[in-house]
């Protein structure tokens, strides 16, 4: 039955996913080889290579099915509809504790994935560059799609509001981008690590709440009603 026919083929890809997952949370992506993935499987090295012809298209499945199952963009876009230009702050507070609850949401395996998988991206950028040339829209990181929307909403407010922010958009961008990644590894580590001053620390809550409030006193700045 072709129906059962494509359920197995899905089943055995999901198979090879999990397994390649379990592979990452145990060692850097950029020291993992094929013969990993195939003896975490189970599976005979025939039928792994069935339906994957080598590694970088298992990890590229991988990476599609993580982002697909961790998107943000519609939860975002309804953000930045709800607030217009008068509210900028609540919109600004409300996509950081946004950015809180999906890195809840991800776990601290999937994040310690990421950041894993970052070693790939210095060791072998142009691997990386390959990869991502072909995770298609549902596949790229939920964070393409802030950088995005931020861009083309904190224009707006400064136009609008006529703020006169101490950075420009690019920059504070760029800020929350570091500071996501920031907040990610010293999440992933007090979850691991049992040391006493790591316990209770970095949480995604106080940690974005912190970042609303940057963002919020650089795009302030001085108002072009005060400068004038």
């Amino acid at each position: 039955m072709p129906k059962v026919s494509e359920e197995y083929f899905k089943k055995k890809k999901n198979d090879i996913l999990d397994a390649a997952f379990r592979v990452c949370l145990k060692k850097p992506v950029a020291s993992i080889e094929m013969k990993d993935v195939i003896e975490e499987t189970g599976f005979s090295h025939g039928v792994v290579y069935k339906y994957y012809k080598d590694l970088d298209e298992i990890l590229t499945d991988l990476v599609i099915r993580i982002n697909s199952e961790n998107r943000i963009d519609g939860e975002l876009q309804s953000i930045l509809n709800q607030y217009d230009t008068t509210k900028w702050e609540l919109a600004v507070r409300a996509v950081c504790e946004l950015l809180a609850k999906d890195m809840r949401k991800a776990g601290r395996d999937i994040l310690k994935v990421s950041l894993y998988s970052d070693t790939l991206a210095m060791s072998d950028p142009e691997r990386v560059s390959r990869i991502v040339s072909n995770l298609g829209r549902e596949g790229q990181s939920p964070l393409v799609y802030l950088v995005a929307m931020m861009h083309e909403y904190l224009n707006k407010v400064i136009e609008k509001e006529k703020l006169c922010p101490i950075r420009s958009v690019e920059e504070i961008i760029e800020f929350m981008i570091v500071t996501f990644h920031g907040v990610q590894s010293g999440f992933v580590l007090s979850g691991y690590l049992e040391e006493e001053q790591m316990k209770g620390k970095y949480t995604p809550e106080t940690m974005f709440s912190c970042l609303a409030d940057s963002v919020i006193m650089m795009l302030k700045g001085e108002s072009k009603g005060e400068k004038d």
